[in-house]
């Protein structure tokens, strides 16, 4: 029986070009319309504010740029809430021990770094475990997907069930929670949700980091809470979606393999006997 596997290599290459293919073809334009416009804003401020030069302003741009990098805000003023008091302190233990990292915020000293690398050393497969105890938990409530194909109706209603309750608690409510504490549409609060639930964590969107709102001193920690169980939730379903595409193309690849071997025994059927050569062992 030929392998499945190549099939498998191909179409993830396949996936990984496609992709590359769509986001150059959607993003590669905007980025040149704001470079563009960034270029024309620093020449207006240029003109307005003549005592200044083009080095000065490009030094200042990298302030601001240092700043950023380490986790500072440049809007706003000196009386910007902490990004290390416990709340926020606690939100970004999290984002470490689930790898979700979000590039925003990072420690700045040796002794941070250090630490970091330690706690994340022995806090990833805590995490890993705690997250794999957590399925096992929600596994225990419902039937496994071998048992949902292989006896359909009462078991498909719990899955049904089972998808509908996690999509509409970490998926679809959430959303409506962070548009209305941080402003953003329906779809950033749903793009924010997605990629911080499957670990991609971009950085772009990131709660409670906006200078000119006021936020309630626990939001980041049960934003955090949210997150550790919405990761075992959307872990559940990737498992179980990665599973179905893996029975998908065995199934596929070995009726290709039946299909093949049936058609070669009727070739020899219709060909006459060869004498065939006998080698002793």
């Amino acid at each position: 029986q030929i392998s499945w596997t190549p099939l498998l290599v191909l179409g993830y290459l396949f996936y990984l070009l496609l992709g590359a293919m769509v986001f150059q073809l959607l993003e590669k334009q905007a980025e040149t319309h704001f470079r563009d416009q960034f270029q024309l804003e620093k020449l207006k401020f240029l003109q307005n504010y003549t005592c200044l030069d083009r080095q000065a302003l490009e030094q200042f741009v990298q302030v601001l740029m240092e700043a950023w990098e380490k986790g500072v805000n440049p809007e706003g003023n000196s009386t910007n809430p902490s990004n290390w008091d416990f709340s926020n302190s606690f939100f970004f233990a999290g984002t470490v021990v689930t790898t979700i990292g979000y590039g925003n915020l990072s420690p700045s000293t040796v002794a941070g770094q250090i630490f970091c690398v330690f706690y994340a050393l022995f806090g990833v497969p805590l995490n890993l475990a705690f997250l794999n105890q957590l399925g096992k938990a929600l596994n225990a409530h419902l039937l496994t997907l071998e048992r949902w194909v292989q006896k359909p109706g009462r078991a498909q209603v719990q899955l049904a069930i089972f998808l509908t309750t996690g999509t509409l608690l970490f998926l679809v409510f959430p959303p409506l929670v962070f548009s209305y504490v941080e402003g953003w549409s329906y779809g950033e609060g749903f793009y924010f949700t997605f990629i911080t639930l499957s670990t991609i964590g971009f950085g772009d969107y990131v709660v409670g980091t906006n200078p000119k709102k006021h936020y309630i001193p626990v939001y980041r920690s049960l934003t955090a809470i949210w997150i550790v169980f919405g990761l075992a939730w959307l872990a559940l379903v990737f498992n179980v979606g990665a599973d179905l595409m893996e029975r998908y193309l065995q199934l596929k690849w070995h009726k290709s393999d039946l299909s093949l071997a049936k058609g070669d025994t009727t070739k020899l059927e219709d060909e006459p006997e060869q004498p065939r050569i006998h080698i002793p062992s």
